[in-house]
């Protein structure tokens, strides 16, 4: 996957004997994202690009029909691609204090008093998101993505502010 990809889904397990699959949702907008006709790029490229022939919801999962996948022995070969989309393709976040992943990696973390701390190289989707900044000194630091610890996110600035409480930096802290 390049950086100018961003994953909206991850193929799981086939469902039935006529070519469905199981998604992974990984957008907010799934319905708009999935919908018949969509086609979208995959993780490894050469199993795509994919066009959606039918979705719908069941128990609570995304089960997709790919043009072309129309049984159970071909949709389980789908199993584990990502699917994907061109960063560009996204419309920006309409809330101010929204960012897609892409628009954080590269920022220069710099502290309130204008230490730089690092570079943001990843971020992470757990419970909680977590920035994970690769330090000056060396190691990374994994950064809670809240208000109270990241006060301030300046994407045309190339920087965002990390307010640390004790320890959150501290070389014992690194991932």
């Amino acid at each position: 996957m390049n950086d100018d990809q961003i994953v909206v889904g991850r193929i799981g397990r086939a469902h039935g004997v006529r070519g469905e699959v199981a998604v992974d949702v990984r957008t907010d907008d799934p319905d708009a994202r999935f919908a018949p006709g969509s086609v979208l790029r995959t993780d490894p490229g050469h199993v795509g690009p994919l066009t959606v022939e039918r979705a719908r919801w069941h128990s609570g999962r995304l089960l997709l029909r790919f043009t072309g996948v129309d049984d159970r022995t071909a949709a389980e070969q789908l199993r584990g691609t990502w699917l994907v989309v061109d960063a560009a393709e996204l419309p920006p976040p309409e809330d101010p204090d929204e960012f897609l992943d892409h628009q954080l990696v590269g920022l220069t973390a710099v502290t309130p008093d204008g230490g730089t701390v690092g570079t943001v190289v990843e971020v992470r989707h757990y419970g909680q998101d977590l920035l994970v900044v690769r330090r000056e000194t060396g190691g990374e630091a994994l950064v809670p993505f809240v208000a109270a610890l990241v006060p301030e996110v300046d994407v045309a600035g190339g920087r965002i502010v990390i307010d640390p409480p004790p320890g959150l930096l501290d070389e014992a802290s690194e991932a």
